[in-house]
């Protein structure tokens, strides 16, 4: 037998999957300085295999370095590495779409993480919530990534339980502002342990002096930045800490006038720490929020503003505190190493995969003319939904119209097949990547579908039609 070498690598894997595997490791091996071979054994579902099954199937050709498994496969994989002695045998990642990330080719370097930049993350109409409510929230948040709660008050009703509601927050251990304009209502919320007072101008600036928290600077009217300097320069000469914020505009409204005077605030005072409010531009525009919170965290990560006050209250903006945690990572890699923001942070690509795995027309006829068994494979790419099978070789756009040709009389078969279709069409609307029993990405929102063949086998049900053995599974069945 040859000498092993480290980097020829063989990946096991079943027939569904042996396709999008190639696709993968076309473009991996080269990156990843491996030569990469493919097993396929006679199963439909890699996801069903067990070391001791892998281990009556393969043949490992001479020469492989290392072998790995599918990544459902489990128990003790001694069988397999008694195939080849002294060949390393590891399970790859549940979803090979991983396996440029398994082999330290995808994501992130192994320093990136960092951040500079603060979050908080409000909570709207504070008093109108009971005290279990306030508190939920104020942990989701936190668990999202965010650094500060911030209690926001309602203007002209000075709230009488804010201390209480303060103090109950900061029982949970988390870092508190408060929001409000009122001097008795922030003095109550600083006394019960709120470091934070959002926001001061002209209007309560002697009140400032005696709280003995920090505050957030606004100038006096709103559009300009009339009386800046003369609050700052007061609460400076008084020894109050303080942070700048000179008021993001909605677009349509003063939008880029307002990111101007953030830039003179930032020339005027080179040191200074401070703040960007993004609700004006995440709540009050038709997008989803997550580029538009990427982008604003650029600009602050850039201009040195290290915090950043964001709500969640319309539903295309909810997952703004998890959008700005990824995206203050994302920016200050980019900042600091002098690099672009590009295929680092795959949490934040969301709605649209960076690559389309495309198989082709030709390739695919050429799969079904090896299929020997009855199961469906399904295929979405280049506008087209692709059903194959041993007899059929089908494709269009409507997966109500290809169903009729599909000849599926069994309730949970269709049940599985309409699952898998409607998969396809919305990778095909949105541009995403398809791939049979697996999730689409929805970058950090992704939810991990587990293959319903696999709930099956392990919950000891019977298989429907299209996971059952075929003859040569039988010895595994």
């Amino acid at each position: 037998m040859s000498e092993a070498r480290p980097d020829r690598v063989l990946f096991v894997t079943g027939r569904l999957a042996e396709f999008a595997l190639r696709q993968v490791l076309d473009d991996l091996a080269p990156r990843a300085g491996i030569e990469a071979e493919v097993a396929v054994l006679p199963i439909t579902v890699a996801a069903l295999m067990t070391p001791a099954w892998i281990a009556k199937k393969l043949r490992p050709p001479e020469g492989v370095g290392r072998i790995v498994l599918p990544g459902h496969c489990r128990g003790d994989l001694g069988p397999v590495e008694a195939l080849v002695p002294g060949v390393p045998v590891a399970v790859g990642p549940e979803d090979l779409r991983d396996l440029p990330r398994w082999f330290g080719q995808a994501g992130p370097p192994e320093d990136y993480g960092e951040y500079d930049v603060e979050i908080l993350a409000e909570i709207n109409h504070a008093p109108r919530l009971s005290r279990e409510e306030l508190v939920r929230q104020a942990r989701a948040f936190a668990a999202q990534g965010a650094d500060v709660i911030d209690v926001g008050c309602e203007p002209g009703e000075p709230w009488a339980g804010v201390g209480d509601a303060v103090r109950a927050l900061r029982d949970e251990g988390l870092r508190v502002s408060i929001d409000s304009f009122d001097p008795g209502e922030v003095a109550r919320a600083v006394a019960a342990g709120a470091e934070l007072v959002l926001s001061v101008n002209a209007g309560n600036r002697d009140a400032a002096k005696d709280w003995g928290a920090e505050v957030v600077v606004l100038p006096d009217r709103p559009g300009t930045l009339d009386g800046l300097d003369a609050t700052v320069d007061a609460l400076a000469a008084a020894g109050v800490p303080l942070r700048i914020d000179p008021i993001l505009e909605p677009i349509g409204f003063g939008f880029a006038e307002s990111l101007g005077r953030y830039l003179e605030v930032r020339r005027r005072y080179p040191d200074a720490a401070m703040m960007m409010g993004i609700g004006n531009l995440t709540e009050l525009t038709d997008v989803d929020s997550a580029g538009v919170n990427v982008l604003l965290m650029g600009f602050c990560q850039e201009q040195k503003i290290r915090s950043v006050l964001t709500t969640a209250v319309i539903n295309w903006a909810r997952s703004s505190v998890r959008e700005l945690d990824l995206a203050r990572r994302l920016v200050r890699h980019a900042v600091v190493n002098r690099v672009l923001p590009k295929r680092v942070e795959p949490g934040l690509v969301m709605l649209r995969d960076p690559r389309l795995p495309r198989s082709g027309p030709d390739d695919l006829a050429e799969l079904q003319r090896r299929i020997r068994d009855p199961n469906w494979r399904i295929f979405a790419e280049d506008g087209l939904i692709y059903a194959l099978n041993n007899e059929h070789f089908l494709s269009g756009t409507d997966p109500f119209l290809m169903f009729e040709s599909m000849g599926v009389a069994d309730a949970s078969h269709a049940f599985y097949l309409g699952w898998e279709m409607m998969k396809a069409r919305t990778a095909l609307t949105l541009g995403k990547a398809y791939r049979q029993d697996q999730a689409l990405s929805w970058g950090f929102l992704t939810e991990p579908e587990a293959s319903h063949r696999l709930k099956r086998k392990r919950a000891g049900g019977a298989a429907p039609p299209e996971a059952r053995p075929t003859p040569e599974e039988d010895e595994f069945a």
